[in-house]
C-alpha cells in the first residue's frame, strides 16, 4: 500500500509541476504585485467600474495562487508522511491522496482554457424551444441549475433579464457569470438541452419531451474594439412585466435594443433604472457581436484552409431523462450519471470538465489537420 501511495504521489507531483509551469506561478505573483500597486492608487475609486474590475481580478488571482500553493503543501506533507513511515501520518496521507488526485485533475482542466476569450466573464442566454409549457418550465429549471452551479463555486451570477411564460416557467432568461474563465468553462454548454419526463402539466400524466437552447458569449472588454453605432440601434422602452402581463415596476424602465444590421435583439428589465438596463443590454449585445465576429473569422479561416465550414456538432448536446429511467448524458463526451437530482441542483462540474477536455482534443486535431 505504501509503495502504491508513493508511486501515486510521484505521478501527482509530475502533474502538479506541469500545471505550475503552464500557469506560470512566478508570473502570477508578479501580476498580483502589479495589481496591488495599482490598487494603492488613492484615485482608484473615482472610477467605480475600473476599481471593481481591478479588485475582482486581484482577488481571483490571489485565490489561484493560494489554490496551487495549498495543493503543493498537501502533496509535500503526504510524501513526507510516507517517507517517515509513521502509521498515523500514513493513514492521513492515504485518506488525502485520492482528494488530491481529484483536485489536481480539476486544476489541470483549467490549464486547457487557452482560447482567445476563455479568461472572460460569461453571458448566458436561455430560451425555451419545442414543448410548450414544459419547455418554458424546463428553461426555468436550467436557469436554477446554472445559478446553483455558480453558487457552489462561489462565483457571482447576476440575472439581467427574464421573460415569464403565460402558464408557467420562462420564455427566456439572460444572466452574467462574473468570474475569470467563466466563458471558457461554460462555452461548450452552448446548444440544445433536451428533457424527457412525465409532464406535471398533463392531467393524463403522459411523458413529454421538451427542449431549451443555451447561448454562451464572452463579456466585451474595452480592448475589443466592438463598434456599436447608435444609428444602428432601435431602442424601445417598456414597463417590466411578470406572469400574465402583471406590472412589476411602476415606471417604464425595461429596455429592448435591436441591432438593425444583424437583427440581434436583447432585452434587460431587472435593473432599477432605464439607464442601468440600457447599459446591461449593451453589454449583452456587445458580447453577441463579439461572438458573431469570432465565429465569422473561424469560418473564414476554415474556408481558406479547405476545412469544413459547418462548425456545429449537432444541435442536441445533452439529454436529461427523468422517466422511464434516470440519466443525464452528454452526446459529445459520453459523460453520464444517474444522479439527475444532483445535476439539476447544479452539480455539473464533471460534465464541464469532460467538455473542456473534449473541446481541447477536437481543437488540437483540427490544428493538426
Amino acid at each position: 500500500m505504501a509503495a502504491d501511495l508513493t508511486e501515486e504521489c510521484k505521478e501527482l507531483d509530475a502533474t502538479l509541476t506541469g500545471i505550475e509551469h503552464v500557469l506560470d506561478i512566478d508570473g502570477m505573483r508578479r501580476h498580483v504585485a502589479a495589481l496591488e500597486e495599482e490598487a494603492a492608487d488613492p484615485d482608484l475609486w473615482s472610477d467605480q467600474a475600473r476599481a471593481q474590475s481591478l479588485t475582482s481580478r486581484l482577488s481571483y488571482r490571489k485565490a489561484d495562487i493560494a489554490r496551487v500553493e495549498g495543493l503543493r503543501a498537501r502533496l509535500d506533507d503526504a510524501r513526507t508522511a510516507l517517507e517517515l513511515e509513521d502509521e498515523d501520518l500514513m493513514a492521513e496521507a492515504a485518506a488525502d491522496v485520492p482528494l488530491l488526485r481529484k483536485e489536481i485533475d480539476a486544476l489541470e482542466v483549467r490549464t486547457l482554457l487557452s482560447g482567445e476569450y476563455d479568461e472572460r466573464e460569461a453571458i448566458v442566454q436561455l430560451s425555451s424551444g419545442a414543448g410548450g409549457v414544459d419547455a418554458a418550465d424546463w428553461t426555468s429549471m436550467l436557469l436554477r441549475m446554472y445559478l446553483r452551479w455558480a453558487e457552489r463555486r462561489g462565483w457571482q451570477a447576476e440575472v439581467l433579464d427574464t421573460s415569464e411564460a403565460e402558464e408557467a416557467g420562462l420564455k427566456s432568461a439572460t444572466f452574467r457569470v462574473k468570474a475569470p474563465y467563466a466563458y471558457g468553462t461554460l462555452r461548450s454548454e452552448h446548444g440544445v438541452h433536451r428533457l424527457v419526463r412525465i409532464s406535471p402539466f398533463d392531467n393524463q400524466a403522459r411523458r413529454q419531451t421538451s427542449f431549451a437552447g443555451v447561448e454562451v458569449t464572452p463579456v466585451v472588454e474595452s480592448s475589443d474594439h466592438v463598434d456599436i453605432d447608435e444609428k444602428d440601434l432601435r431602442v424601445d422602452i417598456f414597463r417590466s412585466s411578470g406572469p400574465g402581463g402583471q406590472g412589476v415596476n411602476t415606471t417604464d424602465s425595461a429596455v429592448r435594443i435591436t441591432h438593425i444590421p444583424t437583427g440581434i435583439v436583447v432585452t434587460c428589465q431587472n435593473e432599477r433604472s432605464q439607464l442601468q438596463n440600457k447599459a446591461s443590454a449593451l453589454t449583452v449585445l456587445g458580447g453577441k457581436l463579439l461572438d458573431r465576429r469570432r465565429l465569422e473569422e473561424a469560418a473564414e479561416r476554415q474556408r481558406l484552409t479547405g476545412g469544413p465550414q459547418d462548425v456545429n456538432f449537432g444541435s442536441q448536446i445533452r439529454n436529461y431523462v427523468l422517466h422511464p429511467y434516470q440519466m443525464v448524458k452528454d452526446l459529445r463526451t459520453d459523460m453520464e450519471t444517474g444522479n439527475t437530482g444532483a445535476v439539476l441542483d447544479g452539480d455539473v462540474d464533471a460534465f464541464l470538465e469532460a467538455e473542456i477536455r473534449w473541446r481541447r482534443k477536437a481543437e488540437m486535431a483540427a490544428a493538426a489537420s
